[in-house]
């Protein structure tokens, strides 16, 4: 019963936890491009491209990215974001950050009856693949590497980013949307997770070298893992370790004492790990398994939300 209430206060909290937006502007040697790239059921889905300024010519890589909100609020131009999109495009990578049908509602969520949770995970999994495969098929116009798309995500983005690459790699859920044989160049998670129905998550296929970035305090998505027989949500520690067991490329990075924060922070804080797993994991395609730890020594213990304390 406990584990029925934990996953019932993961949706709450998460819902109601915000962060910090920062008033950063796009600077004016980056273009941006507004594009509807699908219509479902009521919502018009766009995605907002973000490329350096006289760089049309070159066949770029791409950063899909899928913004924080617990399926239910965020926007994909919230101006928090700018310093992740220009950080990425002023190094030659096209950056697309993209909508999402929210589709949490309102009623109780538990290990026994995850309805509602999967309906809102699974439809935004396939909007990221209808984005995808948008990209794809719009490949030569946009001027970028369809061999080269890596996804990103924040909190609920970071789930779904990796939900996706589960589904794709098990030929589960909705991945027939993309083309056949296509893979994602690299994965890469700001306290994230997996939400399975067949324990720890496992795959039939090799996934992308995937990027771990999680608080070891984190009690909104959780670090560790929150399960009931077989289902249950597997967070950065577990699918590290299943992805060692297996041989899969990875970069863990714990960031110790850290709670939620780390759904937004690494991409102020620590745009250096994420450029160096892309130059390394994605395009060197280097073959390794790497995990360290951070802790700042005069940061307080972050609680990862009172709430959690029953």
């Amino acid at each position: 019963m406990k584990s029925s209430k934990l996953i019932y206060l993961f949706f709450v909290f998460i819902l109601s936890t915000t962060f910090v937006f920062a008033e950063d502007s796009i600077p004016q040697n980056i273009s941006k491009q507004t594009i509807l790239f699908a219509q479902k059921d009521t919502s018009d889905l766009k995605m907002d491209v973000y490329r350096l300024k006289g760089s049309e010519q070159e066949k770029q890589p791409v950063m899909i990215f899928m913004f924080g909100g617990g399926f239910k609020a965020g926007k994909r131009d919230d101006a928090y974001y700018n310093n992740y999109f220009t950080t990425l495009t002023s190094q030659g990578v096209t950056t697309i950050s993209i909508d999402y049908r929210l589709g949490l509602v309102d009623q109780k969520i538990s290990l026994f009856n995850t309805k509602a949770a999967d309906y809102a995970i699974n439809m935004a999994v396939e909007d990221l693949f209808s984005a995808t495969r948008y990209i794809v098929d719009h490949a030569e116009e946009l001027g970028i590497d369809p061999d080269c798309i890596m996804i990103s995500g924040s909190s609920a983005g970071a789930v779904t980013v990796l939900q996706a690459d589960y589904y794709l790699n098990n030929k589960m859920h909705a991945y027939h949307i993309l083309p056949a044989g296509f893979k994602y160049a690299g994965i890469l998670s700001f306290a994230g997770a997996v939400f399975s129905h067949k324990g720890t998550p496992d795959y039939k296929e090799k996934p992308a070298p995937t990027l771990f970035l999680h608080g070891d305090k984190d009690k909104v998505v959780f670090y560790n893992k929150l399960r009931l027989f077989r289902r249950g949500m597997f967070g950065s520690k577990p699918l590290a370790k299943r992805f060692k067991k297996r041989d899969f490329n990875y970069l863990f990075i714990t960031m110790k004492n850290k709670g939620h924060s780390v759904a937004g922070s690494p991409m102020h804080n620590n745009l250096d790990i994420i450029e160096w797993f892309i130059e390394n994991y994605v395009y060197e395609k280097k073959n390794w398994q790497s995990e360290g730890c951070m802790k700042e020594l005069d940061a307080p213990v972050e609680s990862g939300g009172s709430v959690w304390a029953i």
